[in-house]
């Protein structure tokens, strides 16, 4: 039997966008549960985030726990946070996220998150802007 090209199209398409929006919504979880680490004090989960290049650069949860502390307070003790836009090139996830720090101020938070040879994402690294929304990503 079949099919015309328009249901062929309605079938297909809802599936690609959905599977195209899969490394988005898989990122966006994993920064979730990241920052819901820090604000328990929970280093071995957060800690359990980090790329093999963060890894190195920060090889105990204590090290990376303090480097974040002092550097990234925004997101060691984020406020309110949202998403924002978000860009897949390849193997790699661009998150924009925007956040209240403990001090009230804004942030836009530029993570990035690669794809692991396992299929699973870590995060590769946070840039953080003063101001809310960031630069284009």
């Amino acid at each position: 039997m079949k099919m015309p090209a328009a249901m062929f199209l309605c079938i297909c398409l809802p599936l690609s966008a959905a599977m195209a929006e899969e490394p988005v919504d898989t990122a966006q979880d994993i920064i979730q549960r990241q920052i819901a680490a820090f604000l328990k004090d929970d280093a071995r989960t957060a800690y359990s985030f980090a790329s093999p290049t963060i890894r190195e650069k920060f090889p105990t949860e204590g090290a990376f726990f303090d480097m974040v502390k002092k550097g990234y307070a925004p997101v060691y003790r984020a406020g309110n946070f949202a998403f924002g836009r978000s860009k897949v090139e390849g193997d790699m996830v661009l998150q924009e996220v925007l956040i209240s720090g403990p001090d009230g101020k804004d942030w836009t938070a530029l993570y990035q998150l690669l794809k692991q040879p396992d299929g699973s994402y870590r995060i590769n690294g946070v840039h953080m802007v003063r101001a809310a929304p960031g630069p284009e990503i």
